[in-house]
């Protein structure tokens, strides 16, 4: 059993980044193997808005991964910079930077790059999207 560190870097939508990545990790689960944590980075953060709202008969890929994450415990997080940068605040954020909402889901937490490198650390191998 392997234990994989999952990089998002690719935007919400916009490219196949982000559905590459939630299928992959689905896939990995599913053969038995551990994945540390899913981090988000660059344009990967748009995948944390809880505003996202896709067209009925698209694929909520938003959606897919806070469900993935719940069924599988999985940690998912956010490049606290990248996220600023692109508008995607945490509830703190907001309060930290005096704007009037956040739009982070709760499933999402924010992190830096210290956290991916520690977890990189403790992983057999890092996969980016």
């Amino acid at each position: 059993m392997n234990k994989f560190i999952i990089q998002v870097n690719g935007t919400v939508y916009g490219s196949t980044a982000s559905f590459r990545a939630l299928r992959f990790t689905e896939s990995v689960l599913s053969l038995g193997h551990q994945v540390t944590s899913v981090f988000f980075y660059q344009d990967g953060v748009t995948n944390s808005s809880k505003l996202i709202s896709p067209a009925s008969d698209e694929h909520d890929l938003h959606l897919a991964w806070t469900k993935l994450a719940a069924e599988h415990e999985l940690k998912l997080v956010n490049c606290v910079s990248a996220a600023l940068r692109r508008g995607v605040l945490s509830e703190q954020d907001a309060k930290e930077n005096r704007k009037d909402s956040s739009n982070a889901s709760e499933q999402f937490e924010m992190g830096g790059l210290g956290e991916l490198v520690t977890t990189i650390e403790q992983s057999d191998r890092l996969v980016c999207f």
